[in-house]
């Protein structure tokens, strides 16, 4: 990237890929100067500081996955859309390891508002009007899903699942399964109104 039209969209993107290279843990402003080939008092005219980029990385990492996940989405209801969610964020963590690592930072709560990360949240309750679930279950189902989804993808990315069969796939296939089957016949929780 030329110095000449350096943008903060543009530092963003390229911290983005660099994640995707290196790891989100090593995207630094001075590795990400060295990475575009420019002096990082020239990056800091476009992020403020390395909390700043990191976080506008995982802005963009939430964002894209949201964008798939809707897409993903439509038209689908049940377990379609469950396994269609599910796909779309565990090959996009396959496609860009640190952009999903950086997806997964933990953002202060007016940022986190502001982000797409409501927009995963409502792709999921979405999803589960299809079980007919209400509140507070829903919430716990949510909170499941998520668990199961982005559990099972840090396993894999990690190499939890490289010495043993059967391979993930066909892991990942039952714990899709066992989701809808458990969503379909939620526990009672035996409060009362």
């Amino acid at each position: 990237m030329a110095r000449k039209g350096l943008t903060a969209e543009r530092v963003v993107q390229a911290g983005a890929e660099l994640a995707d290279q290196v790891g989100f843990d090593q995207v630094t402003p001075s590795a990400l100067a060295r990475h575009v080939g420019i002096q990082v008092a020239s990056l800091y005219a476009h992020v403020r500081n390395a909390d700043d980029l990191r976080t506008r990385i995982a802005l963009r990492a939430l964002a894209e996955m949201a964008d798939r996940g809707a897409e993903a989405l439509a038209g689908r209801a049940g377990k379609a859309a469950l396994i269609a969610l599910g796909d779309t964020y565990r090959d996009y963590a396959r496609e860009h390891p640190g952009r999903y690592a950086a997806a997964q930072l933990r953002l202060d709560h007016e940022t986190a508002l502001g982000s797409a990360g409501p927009r995963h949240s409502a792709m999921i309750r979405a999803i589960l009007r299809g079980y007919h679930l209400t509140e507070p279950d829903q919430t716990h189902a949510v909170r499941l899903i998520g668990s199961a989804f982005h559990g099972f993808i840090a396993q894999e990315l990690g190499g939890g699942f490289d010495h043993s069969q059967p391979g993930p796939q066909q892991s990942w296939e039952r714990i899709l399964d066992a989701l809808d089957a458990l969503l379909r016949h939620w526990p009672d929780s035996g409060e009362t109104s």
